[in-house]
């Protein structure tokens, strides 16, 4: 299981791979939202240090034809989940990784000022393993504990804050299990 401590913004039990994909939250803005996102790179294929590459700008693009699709786009994410349940933190929580894009949550714009990108290696249509989804809980438990404006109606997919242009996590992500998990209750489902 992995150490779900939270020191001076990182995730003491992630591997830190630094991106610098990210920049200062605005002033004033208060962590209160946290996005659950897949990838996988290339798409439906996994292991392999490739998202990690994308998220440092170290993705070699000849590797892959969708890789073109990509180049020279700057993206992070707080974390990533791994299939085997590790961790990778690119961002400290303090500041904002580059994860919801143009987005909205109860009328608020640009999700990334307020709040946190968990990525899950993955597709919309391959479920998640057990693995992910018991560090996804315990992680879930230590970011709403430092950060308590994240209530559990804070925790979205990222298609529910960019709807019509993202669609993770997708239908395979079970949220009923995950909010189980987590100790957490959710009023829609």
């Amino acid at each position: 299981m992995v150490d779900t401590d939270i020191i001076d913004g990182w995730l003491c039990g992630a591997r830190p791979v630094a991106s610098p994909n990210f920049n200062q939250r605005p002033d004033g803005a208060v962590i209160s939202l946290l996005v659950i996102h897949n990838i996988s790179l290339p798409p439906g294929q996994y292991g392999g240090s490739h998202i990690e590459h994308f998220f440092t700008n170290q993705l070699d693009c000849s590797l892959h034809s969708f890789y073109k699709e990509i180049e020279g786009v700057e993206v992070s994410s707080h974390l990533l989940i791994k299939r085997t349940g590790d961790v990778v933190q690119f961002v400290p929580f303090s500041e904002r990784a580059w994860h919801a894009g143009r987005s909205s949550f109860n009328a608020c714009k640009e999700c990334n000022d307020f709040s946190i990108g968990i990525e899950l290696e993955g597709t919309d249509d391959d479920p998640y393993t057990e693995l992910q989804y018991q560090s996804l809980a315990a992680i879930t438990q230590s970011i709403m504990a430092k950060y308590p404006e994240i209530t559990n109606d804070r925790i979205v997919g990222h298609s529910d804050i960019s709807p019509g242009r993202k669609t993770d996590p997708g239908k395979s992500f079970d949220w009923n299990n995950y909010f189980v998990r987590s100790g957490l209750e959710r009023s829609d489902l």
